[in-house]
């Protein structure tokens, strides 16, 4: 037997006959041969070319009720014994689309899910987005079912589509995504009676509506809510429950004190408890941002200020990132090393204002403090644990310089231990780094020099050997310069290779090193900015694919010109510079290079004293950092590092949370690559000390013959340095790293988000006085409306005819529609 549904199947071309109030009863057969009909495809298709207006044209379905009295759609004709005991979650964001898809499916087909077979159908909008229809659990209302598989799915409750007379625009049986074999099939009377019956338990109708004469009803989810422990960072949200908890009242008096002292909080903020100062129209985490800087501290317990939460931003309450972010402030707020942030300072400094109201909190807060915070919070390294080499190289430089030459040194370590692929998230790549080291002239970046040479002195000396050999060829290709047989040019694997150099040279050096990592190496980074001035673009672009080890290609039609075809672009570069030449390095601020660079920074020496015994490389050092240097070639395989990993996504999420709490989308975008290049960096130290344990144990011959002789030693060794030591210094480099991109490319980055040309933000790109006239004009607007603003920018000397050739053109172009006569409206 078919199930049935209210559909208005009317659909006109005149936009004067409205039939948006019809809804007529229809089988499931009926529906699907209304879904299957040729104009209703090429409607969706008009509209997705651009023909808004066909929209009001479609047909569209009541996904709450089968019947209304006399067709009319309306929430007074609604028929409750109708009711169909489905609804629609309307997504509505085109980025959420496809993840709100994959969600759905693998909730209905999970079966420790409460959703399992309660999604019956899913098809894409007119407009490309999703309707996802889902059948009701038991006990729900509309509102309480989509707030429930909203948090599920990870998207924006919509609480526009509750309305129970709600309707549905349908696109046809090919936007369907999924079917249900329960699609519009009817519930049994004994199944509809157990239903209606969890609602009259409720207090409410058979369709979940409010009865006459009741108060409205705390959603029954909330409750569950509290029953399952708000504070438990284990437990996760599930669907709401059936009954209402059975401490029903406690839980009201409760919830009713907690408001109330949320109220008396923002009182002694100077705030009004309902003003728009807390619940604005702003985004999710700066209204959460605006409660904790009220409730935190002395004045609300963390219960209290989750049942506020629930109760005031009931939406956003039920997501994990919610209960996340409120447990992690309480853990951290008043951390000697938490937040160090402007803004979670302030919020600190008011709970530390309210100590003295009240003396029990007063003990809780002594407890908190005691509390350790993060384990490094842009902290230094301690130099007494580093390994042979990386010890080596900060000695030389002395412990103010130990970030800038540990940073400057790990592409060297990643370009000697070229076998070596590291798995970070899944992925293995080898160990490929690019730094820059920014320092104002004269802040001792010169004494990284020498260093830098020590850890690739045997690559240089070999490197020698082929830069003589190539000399040779030169001369003898000058002497037969007249002749008719021509020496043979040698294709020379030169490993270091001086970046003073052009596009066609470098991309024949990183053709020529046989599967190897190249070497890079500027003392100025200005003689990048000007041998490469035009061809900037081409540096950033091989750059960013030696990062991920991609393939490069470049094609010559002539046969003396270079052509390359390497299948993974292994390049490792370290440069130093002033901050004016990083800038003129890196141009562009969002097309990824500033990302893959790890920064460091020399520190402020303007007013330092010369010390008494200057830093300097000695021999001995020397000799240490080349003893590891020889070691790390002859290590190769994949390698995987639980413990790394895991250091690793710990920061990602503790980087989160502290830019979900201040909105700051830059440091949250920064945090992926940072970590990647953390690891790698944390890799290439891990790897020094392995070889520094088998120079200890065997000699320096002795550990050149272990790796030759046992090739999956090191391996076994990596895994055993994993202490939580060496895992410290992760959290040094990752902040330092972080914190030196954000203060030298921040400003750079965000005023490159909102700049008009940015691709992302403007599919047209608009440059000319009609685009003025554009961006001036309201959503709405009118011919003569069009005319004064084209006289206001062109000056008096245009006529009519030119403003009416100009909206034709903006027709043309897809950017405004005519509403009627002479008016017109904005596409986006």
């Amino acid at each position: 037997m078919s199930g049935k549904i209210a559909v208005n199947s009317k659909h006109t071309g005149d936009p004067k006959k409205d039939h948006r109030g019809y809804a007529e009863t229809m089988t499931g057969e009926l529906l699907d041969q209304l879904l299957s009909e040729p104009w209703l495809k090429k409607m969706v298709a008009d509209i997705r070319g651009g023909n808004e207006r066909q929209k009001d044209n479609l047909p569209y379905i009541c996904p709450h009720y089968s019947a209304f009295r006399n067709n009319h759609r309306a929430q007074a004709d609604i028929i409750p014994e109708t009711f169909t005991f489905m609804t629609c979650v309307d997504v509505d964001e085109k980025e959420l689309v496809d993840k709100a898809i994959k969600r759905a499916l693998e909730l209905n087909q999970d079966e420790c899910s409460d959703w399992k077979d309660l999604v019956l159908r899913i098809e894409y909008s007119a407009r490309k987005k999703v309707h996802i229809y889902i059948r009701i659990p038991k006990g729900f209302t509309i509102a309480e079912a989509q707030q429930a598989f909203c948090a599920e799915i990870d998207v924006p409750y919509d609480e526009q589509c509750i309305t129970p007379e709600r309707f549905i625009y349908v696109t046809g049986r090919d936007e369907e995504v999924y079917r249900s074999p329960h699609w519009l099939e009817p519930l049994s009377d004994e199944e509809i009676a157990e239903l209606r019956e969890a609602y009259l338990q409720r207090g409410l109708d058979v369709d979940g509506r409010k009865l006459h004469g009741t108060d409205s009803l705390r959603p029954c989810h909330l409750e569950r809510s509290r029953e399952i422990s708000w504070t438990s960072q284990a437990a996760k949200p599930s669907a709401p429950c059936a009954s209402l908890s059975r401490d029903d009242n406690a839980a009201e008096l409760a919830t009713a004190e907690s408001l109330a002292k949320f109220d008396l909080c923002a009182k002694e903020a100077g705030l009004d408890p309902n003003s728009m100062d807390i619940w604005g129209e702003r985004n999710w985490h700066s209204n959460l941002l605006a409660v904790l800087s009220v409730g935190v501290g002395k004045l609300m317990s963390r219960e209290q200020l989750f049942a506020v939460v629930g109760e005031r931003l009931k939406n956003y309450s039920q997501t994990d990132d919610c209960r996340t972010l409120i447990n992690y402030f309480y853990n951290n707020y008043n951390a000697d090393k938490g937040f160090m942030n402007a803004g979670l300072r302030e919020i600190n400094a008011k709970a530390q204002q309210m100590q003295s109201q009240d003396q029990t909190d007063d003990d809780e807060l002594e407890a908190d403090q005691t509390t350790p915070g993060p384990s490094y919070s842009g902290g230094e390294l301690c130099a007494k644990r580093l390994p042979q080499g990386i010890k080596d190289s900060v000695d030389a430089v002395g412990p103010a310089l130990a970030m800038p030459v540990i940073t400057a040194i790990c592409p060297c370590i990643g370009a000697l231990a070229t076998g070596v692929k590291l798995d970070v998230h899944g992925q293995k790549r080898g160990l490929n780094l690019i730094s820059y080291i920014v320092g104002e002239f004269a802040s001792r970046k010169g004494d990284i020099d020498p260093v830098v040479d020590a850890w690739m002195s045997e690559v240089s000396a070999v490197d020698e050997l082929y830069l003589m050999q190539e000399a040779e060829f030169r001369s003898k290709k000058k002497a037969a310069k007249n002749q008719k047989t021509q020496p043979e040019e040698p294709k020379l694997p030169v490993r270091y290779i001086a970046l003073n150099n052009t596009v066609a040279n470098l991309a024949e050096r990183l053709g020529n090193v046989e599967g190897k990592h190249a070497f890079s190496f500027t003392p100025e980074a200005d003689t990048v900015a000007q041998k490469w001035k035009s061809s900037m673009c081409d540096f950033s672009v091989m750059l960013r694919q030696s990062y991920d080890g991609s393939k490069y290609d470049r094609e010559a039609k002539s046969a003396d010109a270079v052509s390359v075809h390497i299948k993974h672009l292994l390049w490792n570069v370290t440069m130093c510079g002033t901050p004016d030449a990083l800038y003129r390095v890196v141009t562009n601020y969002t097309d990824g290079f500033q990302s893959r660079i790890a920064l460091a920074q020399t520190p402020d020496n303007t007013y330092s004293p010369l010390e008494d015994k200057p830093y300097v490389l000695t021999s001995k050092q020397t000799e240490r950092i080349q003893q590891i240097a020889h070691l790390l070639p002859l290590i190769n395989g994949e390698v995987v590092l639980p413990k790394l990993e895991a250091k690793g996504r710990e920061w990602l999420e503790k980087i989160r949370l502290e830019s979900m709490m201040n909105d700051d989308r830059v440091k949250a975008r920064e945090r992926f690559r940072t970590c990647v290049t953390t690891q790698r960096m944390v890799c290439c130290l891990m790897l020094c000390r392995v070889c520094e344990q088998l120079i200890q144990k065997h000699g320096f011959n002795g550990a050149e013959m272990q790796l030759k002789q046992n090739p999956n030693l090191w391996k076994e060794m990596l895994l055993k340095v994993q202490t939580p030591a060496m895992l410290d210094t992760y959290d040094v480099i990752a902040d330092t790293l972080i914190d030196n991109a954000l203060y030298f490319f921040r400003d750079r980055i965000e005023n490159a988000y909102r700049s008009r040309d940015y691709a992302i933000r403007n599919e047209r790109r608009r440059i000319g006085k009609n685009d003025t006239i554009y961006e001036r004009l309201d959503m709405e607007f009118t011919t003569d409306m069009a005319l004064q603003h084209s006289v206001s920018v062109n000056g008096a000397g245009v006529s009519r005819n030119q403003v009416r050739q100009m909206l034709k053109n903006w027709k043309n172009q897809g950017l405004v529609v005519q509403t009627e006569a002479g008016r017109y409206r904005k596409v986006s």
